[in-house]
C-alpha cells in the first residue's frame, strides 16, 4: 500500500517542532523518512506518521478536547477491519473498491465484507413465513424499504442468531428485501441485475449500477454506518440496526445530499448558461451540492470511477456532455472535485433512472456496509456508551 510524504518544512510546522526536532523523532523510528525524487534528493517524511504523532501530542494535552473532535472527522473511535480510507484510495479488506467496482459481483463484495471471503457463496434463503408487500411506489424509498423490513422481520426468527455466518445469512435475505423495495426481483436474479431490469435500463447500464452498488457498499464509521453500529451494539437483530442506518441514510446531511443534486441538475439542465447559473449560486451563499469530501484530497475515487464507466459505456450520451460540463464548471469555480453524491445524480441522469434513484443506488448498496458493521459489532459484544461532557448549570 502507498504512502503520501510531505517535505521537511511541512513535517515541522504540522508538529510545531523544530527541524532538529523533527530529525530526533526519525532517528528514534517514530517517523519514517526516505530519499527524495527532485533534483536535490531532499528527504521526505511520511505524512501518516506524522500525523499520528500529532494526534498523540494532543490526547496528552487535552485528551477531553480530542474526544470532542473525534466525532467530526477526528481521530478514530472504533477498531473495524472493513474499510480504509488511505491516499485517496478506497479499500474493502485490503482490495481497491474501483477495482471491484470493475470486476466482482455485488453478492461476491458483500461476502467480502461480511465474511472477509471473496466469493458468490452467500445466497438469499427465504425466511419461514410472509414478507408482505413491499412496492407501494407512492411511498418514498426508504419509507418502504423500512416498512418491508419491518414486517419481515416479525416472520423471520432465525435473525436472533447474531452468530457471523447467521447475521450473513440475513443480511443476504435484508438485501433482497430492499432490491424487492426498490424493483420486482425474480428468484435467482442479482441485484443489479434486477434494477437494471425495473428500470428498464439499457445496455451497459447493469455494468454501472453493480459498480454504484458496490461502490456505495461502505465508507468507515459515517453517521449512518455508526448508528448501525451503536444499534447492534445494544444487541438488537440485524432487520432493527439496517431499519437504523435508514433512518440516518434520510437526513438532510447524509443521504440527502444525493436527493440535492439530483434535483440541482435537473434544474440546471435546463439554464442556457451554466457558468452564470452556477456563479449565481455562490453568490447567494449557496454551496454547489456533490463536489469536495474532506477524506479526499485529490478527487472522491468513487466518482472518477463512476464518471469514467459512463463515459466508456455511453460516450454519445447528451446527460453525460451535461454533467461533464457541469462538473468542469463547477471545478473551476470552487476547486473541489465531484463526489460520490455528484457521481450518483449522474448515473440518474444518463441511464435516465426514475426520480431519487441515486438516493435508493446509495441505500441499498450501503445496506451491505451496515450488515458489515453490525458482524463486527457483535463480535465485540460490548455496548457503545460514551460519556457526555456536561455543560448545564451546577446543582446546588
Amino acid at each position: 500500500m502507498t504512502t503520501s510524504w510531505v517535505d521537511a518544512g511541512e513535517a515541522a510546522r504540522t508538529l510545531g517542532v523544530t527541524r532538529p526536532t523533527l530529525y530526533a523523532y526519525v532517528s528514534r523510528g517514530l517517523i519514517r523518512s526516505e530519499p527524495g525524487t527532485g533534483a536535490t534528493r531532499a528527504r521526505r517524511y511520511s505524512r501518516d506518521d506524522v500525523d499520528r504523532l500529532k494526534r498523540r501530542a494532543e490526547e496528552r494535552r487535552d485528551p477531553d478536547k480530542v474526544a470532542v473532535h473525534a466525532l467530526q472527522w477526528g481521530m478514530p473511535v472504533l477498531e473495524s477491519a472493513i474499510t480504509l480510507i488511505a491516499d485517496d484510495t478506497l479499500y474493502y479488506r485490503g482490495h481497491d473498491a474501483v477495482a471491484l467496482a470493475r470486476s466482482a459481483s455485488v453478492a461476491a463484495v458483500a461476502s467480502l465484507i461480511w465474511t472477509g471471503r471473496l466469493d458468490d457463496s452467500i445466497s438469499p434463503t427465504p425466511a419461514p413465513g410472509r414478507r408482505g408487500p413491499v412496492n407501494t411506489t407512492r411511498d418514498p424509498f426508504i419509507m418502504r424499504a423500512q416498512a418491508a423490513l419491518a414486517l419481515a422481520s416479525v416472520h423471520d426468527p432465525q435473525a436472533f442468531d447474531l452468530r457471523a455466518d447467521s447475521v450473513a445469512r440475513t443480511g443476504s435475505r435484508i438485501l433482497d428485501i430492499m432490491v424487492s423495495a426498490a424493483a420486482s426481483r425474480p428468484r435467482g436474479m442479482t441485484a443489479d441485475g434486477a434494477l437494471a431490469r425495473g428500470w428498464r435500463v439499457r445496455s451497459g447500464g447493469q455494468d454501472v449500477l453493480r459498480a454504484a452498488l458496490i461502490l456505495c457498499a461502505d465508507h468507515e464509521l459515517n453517521v449512518s454506518a455508526f448508528t448501525a453500529r451503536c444499534v447492534a451494539s445494544a444487541g438488537s437483530q440485524p432487520y432493527a440496526v439496517v431499519i437504523a442506518g435508514l433512518s440516518a441514510l434520510e437526513g438532510a446531511k447524509h443521504g440527502g445530499s444525493t436527493a440535492r443534486v439530483e434535483s440541482m441538475l435537473t434544474s440546471m439542465r435546463r439554464t442556457r448558461s451554466l457558468r452564470a447559473a452556477l456563479t449565481e449560486r455562490l453568490r447567494h451563499g449557496h454551496r454547489i451540492d456533490g463536489f469536495g469530501h474532506p477524506l479526499y484530497r485529490s478527487g472522491d475515487p468513487r466518482a472518477t470511477a463512476l464518471l469514467d464507466m459512463l463515459a466508456e459505456q455511453f460516450p454519445r450520451s447528451p446527460e453525460l456532455r451535461f454533467v461533464r460540463e457541469f462538473a468542469r464548471i463547477s471545478n473551476a469555480l470552487t476547486g473541489e472535485h465531484p463526489n460520490v453524491d455528484f457521481a450518483l445524480g449522474a448515473v440518474s441522469r444518463v441511464l435516465a433512472l426514475p426520480p431519487s434513484s441515486g438516493l435508493t443506488l446509495f441505500a441499498i448498496g450501503r445496506t451491505i456496509g451496515w450488515i458489515g458493521q453490525a458482524i463486527e459489532q457483535y463480535a465485540v459484544d460490548q455496548i457503545i456508551r460514551p460519556r457526555a461532557r456536561y455543560v448545564g448549570p451546577k446543582p446546588p
